[in-house]
């Protein structure tokens, strides 16, 4: 990114948070067209296999978004925006905890250099802990996260973090040990939220919003197995994902 378009984005994000009580810039079909919005921004999502999508690993541009809420949100706005020249990455990884992010943080986080960096981990956290793995509480999620974000702060400094909240429903085998698995994942939820005030990112609530979709369907509509989300349950993602940024991108 050139030395101009980043102050761009230091002086949007500066306007966007000033203007916080003003209108939403998103309408109900998506961005309105601004003058002011930055061009050239570096979007990348980390996380597990709700964000990897099964990605592929090349450089095959049919799949290299994955098949998930990233696919559908990079699509939307590469096709809404082509005169922002976005630069999408999906770097999720089916089964990373909090602690196989870090392993990865510096090829496949700060090297990037994003701009805007949306996270969603925390459900394989709570399925180590349930395995009976150590150091997998709620209390190692939250210490290894904040360490990781400081990190992403410190080495850049502008960033714009998304933190997405873990979330499950009771389908399948999260169904049978259903207690658990909710109590844990709201505590990681919680944390999560938490975290986003600290570092003053973006907090996208994902639990909340299937939980007021088991209102037109029954939760395995929306997540086939408890933790990975069918369609329709990206789209509800996405949706989720974009109403949360408010225009920040």
């Amino acid at each position: 990114m050139s030395a101009s378009s980043r102050r761009s984005f230091l002086k949007t994000t500066a306007l966007l948070s000033a203007a916080a009580g003003m209108p939403s810039l998103l309408k109900a079909d998506g961005l309105t067209q601004t003058e002011k919005l930055p061009t050239d921004l570096n979007i990348l999502f980390q996380g597990d296999s709700i964000t990897d999508g099964n990605r592929t690993r090349d450089n095959d541009w049919n799949h290299i978004m994955g098949h998930g809420y990233a696919y559908l949100i990079s699509s939307r706005l590469w096709f809404d925006h082509p005169e922002r020249k976005f630069h999408f990455f999906n770097r999720g990884v089916s089964g990373n905890k909090v602690v196989d992010l870090a392993k990865r943080w510096q090829t496949d986080t700060l090297d990037i250099k994003p701009d805007v960096l949306s996270i969603l981990v925390g459900v394989n956290d709570v399925l180590a802990m349930l395995r009976g793995q150590k150091g997998f509480t709620a209390d190692n999620y939250e210490t290894d996260y904040r360490s990781l974000l400081k990190q992403t702060t410190e080495a850049l400094p502008s960033v714009k973090l998304v933190i997405g909240e873990p979330f499950v429903l009771p389908v399948g085998n999260v169904q049978k040990m259903w207690d658990q698995w909710h109590t844990e994942t709201s505590k990681r939820a919680e944390v999560a939220k938490q975290l986003a005030r600290e570092f003053n990112a973006v907090f996208v609530p994902y639990q909340q919003a299937f939980n007021n979709a088991l209102k037109k369907a029954p939760a395995d509509y929306w997540i086939w197995d408890g933790v990975h989300p069918m369609p329709a349950g990206h789209e509800l993602m996405a949706r989720e994902w974009l109403k949360a940024i408010k225009g920040l991108v």
